[in-house]
């Protein structure tokens, strides 16, 4: 199968180290997801430089496969464009992050994928940055992936079968609702540029990663770097120095710095620098 789909993918493979790929199966589905999970990060470096990347399918696996990360328009995008090469049934879905497990609305600020192979669907998201490490069968239930997770029907005045909310217990946003409706890249432009350019928009506002597998959540807040383990095991810690960032960021994260100039370095710890300022002066007023 590798030899069949073209470079640009054959490289996006490499980098999440699956050299045989083999044809669609819920085995290779799931291997995908894990090794896309550990290798790739959730992150707005670019962005936190102002020059936010699109978010065109191929433009997003050449990003990706050159050793950038992204969130989730770029890293579900990529994705979902992957798996299509290789012979994946695949639907893209407009979601949105909740802060409660109550709410209903769809937001539209988060790109999520189903994926049917051998009769069954599957959710399947690498975009979370702290989402299941692997793809859940696309029923209700509860699932036991190292954290917690959940599915349900998402309840809302157009019906009970609209789309679904996906529950993760352990994070900061503890739901996300999607929409059953397939959607395309053009459904998220609009909230794209929101996201990469507004100044109220989180990925403006403060500098982070993620990357997970199956047993911790590694995060990148600012200059605290996190190692979360599912049996509650939580481990901090303040990075001191622009070289101790970049090093955490191409080591713990495993993104390549080649397109960071000297000059963006400097701009991106500065940014950190007066965020992190901005924090700690909010925790003495």
């Amino acid at each position: 199968m590798i030899n069949m789909i073209s470079g640009i993918y054959t490289e996006y493979l490499g980098r999440i180290g699956i050299t045989d790929p083999g044809s669609p199966s819920v085995e290779g589905l799931f291997a995908l997801t894990r090794a896309h999970l550990e290798r790739i990060p959730f992150e707005n470096t670019e962005i936190q430089l102002g020059r936010p990347p699109g978010i065109d399918p191929e433009l997003c696996v050449r990003r990706l496969a050159a050793g950038r990360g992204g969130y989730c328009f770029h890293l579900n995008g990529a994705f979902a464009a992957l798996l299509e090469q290789l012979g994946y049934d695949v639907t893209r879905h407009v979601g949105g992050m909740a802060a409660d497990t109550v709410t209903t609305d769809v937001r539209g600020d988060h790109l999520t994928l189903t994926v049917r192979v051998d009769g069954e669907a599957y959710f399947v998201d690498v975009g979370l940055g702290d989402g299941p490490p692997e793809p859940l069968p696309l029923r209700e239930g509860r699932y036991e992936r190292g954290f917690r997770y959940g599915l349900r029907p998402l309840g809302s005045a157009d019906g009970p079968d609209t789309g679904w909310t996906f529950l993760n217990e352990d994070s900061p946003f503890p739901a996300m609702n999607f929409r059953s409706a397939p959607a395309t890249t053009a459904d998220f432009e609009a909230e794209h540029l929101r996201l990469s350019t507004a100044e109220d928009s989180p990925f403006l506002q403060s500098f982070f990663m993620l990357r997970r597998n199956a047993g911790a959540v590694d995060r990148l807040h600012g200059r605290f770097l996190l190692h979360i383990d599912p049996r509650g095991g939580r481990d901090k810690r303040e990075l001191a120095s622009p070289e101790e960032l970049f090093e955490v960021m191409a080591t713990v994260f495993g993104r390549e710095l080649d397109d960071l100039t000297a000059a963006d370095r400097a701009e991106l710890w500065d940014r950190v620098q007066r965020a992190h300022e901005a924090w700690l002066a909010s925790q003495q007023s």
